[in-house]
């Protein structure tokens, strides 16, 4: 009997460009300036990634270029979320107290604002020339590419 054995090196291999951007600007504005400048079609999907029990939900937008065969997908690092938790103080006296947490989507990069995926599907991507697009939009502060394989959550970045 043959025994085959997995390396799983090899599904660890990453055909995909992570991008991080940094800019203090709505999800949806951040699309459209990508959509301009980039002549990408980034729309909303109907569901928002949910992670951490259902507490977070991350807003994603997706464009398949189907010619190239490439996936983009835009996602919200950080979600804000309000932890509401009742106070009993007496008999009848109750109060809440408010405290909000902020989940990250990839925490050991909590600082980025947004991540742009781009799934190579064999196809060749300019990672330089897009991030060089990316940097000269006026409302975007910064923009560089992250290293894959030093990512601590990947699977925090499978989309579908």
């Amino acid at each position: 009997m043959a025994v085959h054995k997995l390396l799983v090196d090899d599904f660890e291999d990453a055909n995909y460009s992570l991008l991080a951007i940094h800019c203090d600007i709505e999800d949806y504005r951040l699309a459209y300036f990508l959509n301009q400048n980039l002549a990408t079609r980034l729309v909303r999907t109907k569901e928002d990634l949910d992670f951490t029990n259902s507490t977070a939900s991350f807003p994603v937008f997706e464009w398949n270029n189907k010619p190239l065969q490439t996936a983009w997908h835009l996602i919200k690092n950080n979600c804000l979320v309000e932890n509401v938790a009742p106070i009993s103080t007496g008999l009848f006296a109750e109060s809440k107290d408010h405290a909000w947490i902020v989940h990250s989507l990839l925490s050991d990069h909590s600082s980025v604002d947004y991540f742009l995926k781009i799934n190579n599907g064999g196809g060749f991507i300019n990672e330089k020339e897009i991030l060089n697009t990316i940097q000269n939009i006026s409302k975007i502060s910064t923009a560089y590419s992250v290293d894959v394989l030093q990512l601590k959550s990947k699977e925090h970045l499978i989309f579908n």
